[in-house]
């Protein structure tokens, strides 16, 4: 489901941690909905706005955005660079943790580890990831990001661990 998008203004990531898991969760572990724009405006600016990387989708359940492959994002050998999928693959679990969050509490999501297995070489296109969450809880999140090429064959699986700290 694609949300509408919506320019108005929204605060820096912060809040509370859902308190329950997301499996159970009915309707998704979101407590807030910012539109794809203003999401997308946290990314101007910093790594992931400088490698190309924009939100595209934001279901029930899941974050989705997509990342080039190109000079940006490949080493030196022509292939997409790890480093640029975990970049994508951080991204997307950290904004996604963030809109689980309660805006009032004073708390944000701080990552504590990431893995990433690659899987396929990709030399060029599009890559897209979406993060969906494994747990969300009050101190701790962990949410697996599954990264495709435009065939939808895996390029990458990671997951990462988060912290939620207070401010």
């Amino acid at each position: 489901m694609l949300l509408a998008t919506s320019a108005r203004a929204i605060p820096r990531p912060t809040g509370r941690a859902c308190s329950v898991s997301a499996e159970a969760a009915p309707g998704g572990p979101f407590r807030k909905r910012p539109g794809l724009p203003a999401l997308n405006a946290f990314l101007a600016g910093c790594a992931p706005g400088h490698l190309g990387i924009v939100l595209t989708e934001h279901g029930e359940d899941f974050l989705r955005g997509t990342m080039p492959v190109d000079a940006r994002t490949r080493q030196p050998f022509g292939l997409l660079h790890g480093g640029a999928s975990v970049l994508l693959a951080e991204t997307l679990a950290s904004m996604a943790g963030w809109l689980c969050l309660d805006e009032d509490s004073g708390e944000q999501l701080v990552g504590l580890e990431i893995n990433a297995n690659h899987l396929r070489a990709v030399t060029g296109g599009i890559v897209t990831g979406t993060a969906r969450p494994v747990h969300v809880g009050r101190s701790t999140q962990v949410w697996e990001v599954r990264i495709e090429d435009e065939r939808g064959k895996p390029v990458c699986l990671s997951r990462m661990t988060g912290a939620v700290v207070r401010r």
